[in-house]
C-alpha cells in the first residue's frame, strides 16, 4: 500500500507531469505494485507483461512471446503463468485509479464505457461464453458470434490524441444483468476515483458517457446517489416527451403525466428547443450545429427493460434529462444524445456533445490492445485464464501512457521527431525497452532448471473436457400480448 500512497501524492489532480524524474518514479512505483498485484507466478507474469512491451511488431501468438529477450523463462512458464497464476484484481483496480488522469481545462473527470468482445467460436470447452453482437460492413449484416464479453471503463482525454487511461474491466457472464453490472462497475470506479484523491466534494460532477446500447434511463435512477452525470447516445428513432401541461381547473381525472412527444425521427416535433449553438470546430472539419430541450424523459412501463420487477404498489420514475441533437456540417442524419441533466445550460450541453463525441477513443483502445497487443490471439480455455491476460494488457496500457516522456526520444531514422504531447501508443511502445532500463524491474531472475517428462511417447488423453453451452442461462420471460382480444369461434 505504500507503493499507491506514492503513486496518488505524485498523480494530483490533472495529471501534469513536470518535475523532472518525476515520469520514471511514477512508472517505476507502478511497476512495483504491478508486481506486488501478482500473488502466484508473479515473475512469469511480470516478465510476460515486459515482453508484450518490448517485443517487436505485433503480438501474434504467446510462444513468440517466450522468445522475447525480457523473458527470461521458456514456452511452458508462460503458459503456465496464465492458467496457474493469481492476479490480486482489487489491489491492481486501485493502483490504476491511483494513475495521472488526463487534464482538462475545466477540471471536470470524464470516462467512457463500452462493451468488447473476445469471439471464440469454436471453443466448445470454454464455458461462459454468449452471443456476442459483430456488425457487419454492410447494412443489416450484423452476427451474433460466440465468446466472452468485457465491459471496461476508461478515463478520456483533451486534444488531438486518442490515449485513454485504463480504470476497470469486468467479464459479463451469461447470466449476468448488463445494465445492473455496468451501474456496479461505475459506482466502485468513482468510489476509487474520489479516495484516489481526483474527486473531492465540491467538484463538478464525473461525465460518464456510453453509447446507444445502454439502457441510460435506467442507469440514472440505478446511480442517483453518486456524483456522476451520465450521457449516451440513443437510436434515431427513440421518442421523448416534455413536461406535462398543468392541469385546467375544473376538468376531471388527474393531472397528465407526460406532455407533447418529440419524436427524433419527425422533424415536425423539434419546435422550440432552448438551447441551440453553432460550433465551427477545428481547422477542417465541419461545423456542427446542436440543439437540446429541457426537462425530456421517455415512458416508461413495467414492461419496459429493467423495470418489470418494479413493485406494483409505486409509482413508476419520471426520469428527465436533456435531449440533444447533433448535425455535422450539411448531412442530413442527425445524432442524438441524452444526458441525466434536466436544466443543462449551454456551457454543459457543449461539453456533454463533445465528451460523447470523445467516447470513440475508446475504440482506438479496443483496436490497438486487439491489434498490437494481442489481447483476443491467445486460444486460452478457462475464462480466468483470459481475465488474467485482459489484466495484464490494461497494466501494459497504463504503463504506456506513463512512459510518454521516457520513450519520446526513441525512434527510426526515417521518423520525425515527435514531442511528448503527441505521442502515439505504437511509438511509446517501439521505445519502452529504454524506459524500462531506467525504471528497473522487480521480477527475479529465472532458476535453472530441466523440463518435466510430459506425456508418456505413444499414449494419448483419454480425459475429454466436457462441452459447455452459449448463450443466457436463466429462463426466458414470457412475451406479454398487447391489448389481447377475444375471438369468437364461427361453427355450423
Amino acid at each position: 500500500m505504500m507503493a499507491v500512497a506514492v503513486m496518488v501524492s505524485m498523480a494530483g489532480q490533472g495529471g501534469v507531469v513536470e518535475e523532472p524524474g518525476r515520469e520514471l518514479r511514477l512508472l517505476a512505483g507502478f511497476r512495483s505494485e504491478l508486481y506486488r498485484s501478482l500473488t502466484r507466478r508473479s515473475d512469469a507474469l511480470f516478465e510476460l507483461a515486459d515482453a508484450v512491451l518490448c517485443g517487436p511488431g505485433r503480438v501474434t501468438d504467446l510462444a513468440r512471446l517466450s522468445l522475447v529477450p525480457e523473458f527470461g523463462r521458456g514456452h511452458g512458464a508462460l503458459y503456465d503463468g496464465l492458467n496457474a497464476g493469481r492476479v490480486e484484481i482489487g489491489r491492481l483496480r486501485r493502483a490504476l485509479a491511483a494513475l495521472p488522469l488526463p487534464a482538462w481545462p475545466d477540471g471536470r473527470i470524464r470516462l467512457a464505457v463500452d462493451v468488447s468482445c473476445w469471439l471464440r467460436p469454436e471453443a466448445e470447452t470454454s464455458p461462459d461464453r454468449s452471443f456476442c453482437h459483430v456488425a457487419g460492413r454492410v447494412k443489416n449484416a450484423g452476427q451474433r458470434i460466440p465468446g466472452w464479453q468485457y465491459s471496461l471503463v476508461v478515463a478520456l482525454g483533451p486534444g488531438k490524441s486518442s490515449w485513454t487511461v485504463p480504470l476497470d474491466a469486468v467479464r459479463l457472464g451469461p447470466d449476468a444483468d448488463d445494465c445492473a453490472v455496468t451501474a456496479a462497475q461505475v459506482r466502485e470506479v468513482a468510489g476509487r476515483l474520489k479516495a484516489a484523491g481526483h474527486w473531492a466534494e465540491g467538484d463538478p460532477r464525473i461525465v460518464v458517457v456510453m453509447d446507444s446500447g445502454y439502457n441510460v434511463t435506467r442507469l440514472t435512477s440505478l446511480l442517483a446517489d453518486l456524483p456522476v452525470l451520465l450521457a449516451a447516445r440513443v437510436r434515431s428513432n427513440r421518442v421523448f416527451h416534455r413536461p406535462a401541461p398543468a392541469k385546467a381547473p375544473g376538468s376531471p381525472g388527474r393531472r397528465p403525466k407526460h406532455g407533447p412527444a418529440i419524436r427524433c425521427d419527425t422533424p415536425a416535433t423539434w419546435n422550440d428547443p432552448a438551447v441551440t449553438q453553432d460550433d465551427a470546430g477545428r481547422p477542417g472539419c465541419d461545423p456542427v450545429q446542436a440543439q437540446a430541450w429541457h426537462r425530456a424523459h421517455q415512458m416508461v412501463t413495467r414492461r419496459s427493460g429493467g423495470f418489470e420487477d418494479w413493485p406494483e404498489d409505486t409509482e413508476l420514475p419520471l426520469i428527465e434529462g436533456t435531449l440533444i441533437r447533433l448535425r455535422a456540417g450539411g448531412r442530413a442524419e442527425s445524432m442524438w444524445l441524452w444526458a441525466a441533466d434536466p436544466q443543462a445550460g449551454d456551457d454543459l450541453v457543449r461539453t456533454l456533445w463533445q465528451a460523447c463525441l470523445r467516447r470513440f477513443d475508446l475504440e482506438h483502445t479496443f483496436r490497438f490492445a486487439k491489434q498490437q497487443l494481442g489481447w483476443t490471439r491467445p486460444l486460452l480455455r478457462d475464462p480466468a485464464a483470459a481475465d488474467r491476460w485482459t489484466w495484464l494488457l490494461l497494466a501494459c496500457y497504463a504503463q504506456l501512457w506513463l512512459a510518454r516522456n521516457l520513450a519520446a526520444v526513441t525512434r527510426l531514422p526515417w521518423q520525425p521527431a515527435q514531442s511528448p504531447q503527441t505521442m502515439t501508443p505504437s511509438r511509446v511502445r517501439a521505445g519502452f525497452r529504454r524506459a524500462r532500463e531506467q525504471a528497473g524491474t522487480p521480477a527475479r531472475t529465472a532458476k535453472p532448471g530441466k523440463p518435466g517428462p510430459g506425456r508418456p511417447k505413444g499414449s494419448r488423453n483419454n480425459r475429454r473436457p466436457p462441452s459447455h453451452p452459449i448463450g443466457k442461462t436463466a429462463p426466458k420471460q414470457p412475451k406479454i400480448t398487447k391489448n389481447p382480444r377475444k375471438k369468437t369461434s364461427q361453427t355450423g
